[in-house]
């Protein structure tokens, strides 16, 4: 089978876009990070701050209600995101494949509380994920930048959102075997495999956020860059020569 051949990142200076990619749809590498990913990282701003919330999430090419990327996430309407949201629209979010577990120090820290537990030394699930061969991730993290809006409360597409967006977060047996290994404690009232998520998804107070894909970068672990944008086809179309081949500008 032929080696996929991808857009080398680059090196140069990352405070200003770096040629970035053009397409209409996601990089190949972060759409697969988006499928495999448990969570995100959503960062919100007001007049001051930064605020920053991790999210359970939902990653779609498009909607029948959208045609271009998009990620779905639910939020209380009295939280402080969700009051970042309505005075200003535009979000952040990390997505990675990193192991986010740390590992040993060579001097032992002795204020340092194991993670996770003893007791998950000894199971060999937990073994496996601490033990993990970390060369076979990819090793990149994304940064993607777009506009948030709450779904109309009550309408077609918040109830369409709210049905994927609890399909792609119920699991299987797995979850309930990483609850009992790490020592989360399993809510009896939840709905069987889905680890919990069904009351932040369909409780009665929650909203549906959706957010429009724009641009975003991607970093690898040695510290390359490589930007992208989202762009229509028919905006594509109006940049004429202003796009080389590849995609790229």
């Amino acid at each position: 089978m032929a080696e996929v051949q991808r857009p080398p990142l680059n090196w140069e200076a990352s405070a200003s876009a770096t040629h970035p990619q053009i397409s209409s749809t996601l990089p190949p590498e972060v759409e697969t990070c988006l499928k495999n990913a448990r969570f995100l990282h959503l960062a919100t701003c007001d007049a001051l701050y930064p605020h920053v919330s991790l999210m359970n999430y939902t990653y779609l090419p498009s909607t029948p209600y959208d045609p271009s990327p998009v990620i779905i996430m639910t939020t209380n309407p009295s939280s402080k995101k969700t009051l970042n949201l309505i005075n200003n629209p535009r979000v952040s979010l990390l997505v990675h494949d990193w192991v986010s577990h740390r590992p040993p120090t060579r001097v032992p820290d002795p204020t340092r509380e194991s993670s996770p537990p003893p007791q998950a030394t000894r199971s060999s699930l937990a073994s496996l994920l601490l033990n993990i061969n970390t060369s076979a991730l990819s090793s990149i993290s994304a940064t993607i930048n777009g506009t948030a809006r709450i779904i109309d409360k009550g309408s077609e597409e918040e109830a369409w959102c709210k049905e994927r967006h609890l399909e792609n977060n119920t699991f299987g047996d797995q979850v309930r075997e990483e609850q009992g290994v790490f020592g989360a404690p399993q809510n009896p009232a939840s709905p069987e495999g889905d680890g919990g998520a069904s009351c932040f998804i369909e409780g009665e107070e929650v909203r549906v956020m959706l957010v429009g894909v724009k641009e975003g970068r991607i970093a690898d672990w040695k510290g390359g860059v490589k930007d992208w944008v989202i762009v229509p086809p028919e905006e594509q179309d109006q940049r004429g020569s202003e796009t080389m081949v590849n995609g790229i500008s």
